[in-house]
């Protein structure tokens, strides 16, 4: 079982609950084998969500395709968007587009397409159900650099989620001067914000080498 840490905190004027914090340590993670190679399951929701079952609104994962040539599981009624870390990836939605994909580059598709994919690389998954928003962004901080992410919840949507994977290094993040979190390469944090109320996340390199961080942002509705 993971040991997950939670921390509730309250806007400012007390009465509301505003964000939710959710912290999920690299060693915490388990592994599965598919066709191409492993994925690494970072996050689903809802948490009794099964993979297999396409009972979830949205999934972050990571996968190591260890296949020169590999053509992707369809995912009817999901959208997905792929963002490498490691390698190079020609990726072909047949009838639609084809990308070339190095590190941090990305691609936004439908799981309804059949889409295969030529290299070998480690990336990084976005996949919700058609009624959420999503993006990935790519932040690179090197020593003594921060990054300010603004959260300006949708009025559409309940939640606004916004998720830190560190992929190399060490950063500090701050939330609205509330918390005050270390994340540790190959961790992953997950911040629900709940309210119709603007906030902030701010994330410090206060270490001497460079951190490598994707952060999503996912709008969604409760199942």
């Amino acid at each position: 079982m993971n040991d997950y840490l939670f921390q509730n905190r309250n806007s400012n004027d007390g009465d509301k609950m505003s964000y939710e914090i959710e912290i999920i340590r690299k060693e915490q993670f388990q592994v599965s084998k598919w066709s191409g190679g492993t994925t690494t399951q970072l996050a689903i929701y809802p948490k009794s969500a099964l993979y297999s079952e396409r009972n979830f609104k949205w999934r972050l994962s990571s996968a190591k395709v260890e296949l020169e040539e590999t053509i992707f599981t369809s995912l009817p009624n999901f959208k997905r968007i792929i963002m490498i870390i490691e390698g190079k990836l020609i990726l072909e939605h047949v009838g639609y587009h084809k990308s070339i994909l190095k590190s941090f580059d990305q691609d936004f598709f439908s799981g309804n397409w059949m889409s295969k994919s030529f290299g070998k690389v480690t990336d990084f998954n976005l996949m919700m159900s058609e009624d959420c928003d999503g993006e990935l962004e790519a932040i690179h901080l090197e020593k003594d650099q921060s990054y300010l992410i603004s959260i300006n919840n949708k009025k559409e949507y309940l939640h606004n989620l916004q998720a830190i994977y560190c992929i190399h290094g060490q950063v500090r993040i701050e939330i609205s001067s509330n918390d005050e979190i270390i994340l540790y390469e190959g961790d992953i944090i997950l911040v629900t914000f709940k309210d119709d109320i603007d906030l902030y996340m701010k994330i410090y390199n206060d270490e001497a080498g460079k951190a490598d961080l994707i952060r999503t942002g996912i709008s969604f509705n409760t199942i």
